[in-house]
């Protein structure tokens, strides 16, 4: 997580252009994966991209490339590297005893915006949940012991446990009660759906702050946090919109999407993005004025 009670994080971010991707693409995933940083509190001081091949299986980079980045990281005072895909636990682990630098992927900062931006309790839950999957095997023996923030006391430790072990058990734990939660969130919310089954459903999709929120606002006067930011809101909002004629809709808004999403903050939000499948109208809503409207 990056701390905003400080002066904010200097951050060098990471690309890897494989053979099957145009170095613009690369490009636009960095200039995006910048906008995320920033969202998140941080300073992208440089960036660079490498060419390979094939990704290495220790540091994902070339072990020269990533000697190349530990100089710069020192002489910058380069607080954080960020790299621009989801890296293995191993590669995060040698890439911070050689850099001796805080490694961060996109996943992990998408994660970190989405802990922050969660207001309701679908939405803690969900992010919650994400966030123990992506960090559950990336547990180390450094790791904050999880039986201090929990309380810890009798019956916590089992014969033999070392702390690592019963950390991950916590965790499992916890990942269970979180997807009981959801689950029923997930009932109340099919019985909700179930109670509006006669009335005409449009929802708006599309990319993080393309202008959904404030569409939705124009069109319903609902309210909806309306910010300059990527993820400004996670939650899904339902407005019933009555037409000149006396017809009426329901109207939803739902989370936006971005490239490399983790996959498991896709399936946290199952019950959210199930809005979608049940609509009877989508509304896919583009920023034209983005280099990238294409891609949208």
């Amino acid at each position: 997580m990056i701390d905003t009670h400080k002066p904010a994080e200097r951050a060098f971010i990471v690309g890897v252009k494989l053979q099957k991707n145009t170095m613009q693409e690369i490009q636009d995933s960095l200039d995006e994966l910048t906008a995320l940083v920033d969202t998140a509190g941080a300073t992208v001081v440089n960036s660079f991209i490498q060419n390979k091949t094939n990704v290495d299986n220790a540091f994902f980079i070339g072990k020269g490339k990533m000697h190349e980045l530990k100089a710069f990281a020192e002489e910058e005072k380069i607080d954080t590297i960020i790299f621009d895909t989801e890296l293995s636990p191993s590669q995060i682990r040698n890439l911070e005893r050689e850099t001796e630098k805080k490694i961060l992927d996109r996943s992990w900062i998408i994660l970190d915006i989405f802990a922050n931006r969660a207001k309701s309790r679908e939405a803690k839950t969900q992010v919650e949940l994400a966030q123990l999957k992506y960090f559950m095997p990336r547990l180390t023996k450094q790791w904050t012991h999880l039986s201090r923030q929990a309380g810890g006391g009798v019956g916590t430790k089992g014969p033999g446990e070392t702390q690592l072990e019963t950390d991950k058990r916590l965790m499992k734990d916890r990942i269970s009660l979180l997807e009981d939660e959801l689950e029923e969130i997930a009932k109340q919310r099919d019985i909700r759906r179930r109670g509006r089954k006669d009335l005409f459903k449009v929802v708006l999709v599309g990319y993080t702050n393309v202008g959904k929120s404030t569409l939705m606002n124009r069109l319903s006067d609902a309210g909806v946090l309306v910010e300059n930011r990527l993820f400004a809101t996670l939650d899904s909002t339902t407005r019933t919109i009555e037409l000149k004629d006396k017809k009426t809709f329901l109207l939803s808004d739902t989370v936006g999407f971005i490239s490399k999403l983790p996959h498991n903050l896709v399936a946290s939000f199952k019950s959210t993005l199930e809005e979608v499948v049940d609509a009877d109208l989508l509304l896919h809503i583009i920023d034209v004025s983005h280099t990238n409207f294409n891609e949208q």
